[in-house]
């Protein structure tokens, strides 16, 4: 009598197993692939809204956006603001609700921060000073400052 040369079942069972253990060891690292990719997105987009800033200040008789809006990007992709500085209002990759970055300026006006809640999808920035000086704690947060910078500033 011949015998069929298929899998055991062991053999099968053991394959599964090799397989379900090297999607455990992948997804952490994909996961944190991804955080990189949008750490990354995060800081590009960051820089273009300073920029977007920067430029809104040099023609708007030196004074940099209102904040305390949700849509505080609106005066920077405004039809009637000239130059237009950006195209739309740009979302935060790390918020689960799609929201925009986040801003806040001084009392006294010189200062700014731009902010994104990072991996851990909380916003650890508060607010910023009228020294520059960045209120809460950065943990995560990714952030550009025309004030002073710290750990999580680009």
């Amino acid at each position: 009598m011949k015998r069929s040369r298929g899998f055991t079942l062991i053999e099968l069972i053991i394959v599964i197993a090799v397989i379900a253990i090297l999607i455990g060891i992948a997804l952490p690292r994909l996961r944190g692939m991804i955080d990189e990719g949008n750490t990354a997105k995060a800081g590009a987009e960051l820089r273009a809204l300073q920029a977007a800033v920067e430029s809104y200040y040099i023609h708007n008789s030196k004074t940099y956006p209102a904040d305390g809006s949700v849509t505080w990007q609106t005066a920077l992709t405004a039809s009637t603001t000239k130059p237009k500085l950006i195209g739309s209002a740009l979302t935060d990759p790390f918020s689960t609700s799609s929201a925009q970055y986040s801003y806040d300026k001084s009392s006294n006006g010189l200062y700014y921060v731009i902010w994104s809640v990072g991996p851990d999808n909380t916003a650890d920035i508060t607010a910023i000073g009228t020294d520059g000086t960045i209120s809460g704690g950065p943990d995560d947060d990714i952030y550009v400052s025309n004030g002073t910078s710290g750990t999580g500033g680009f």
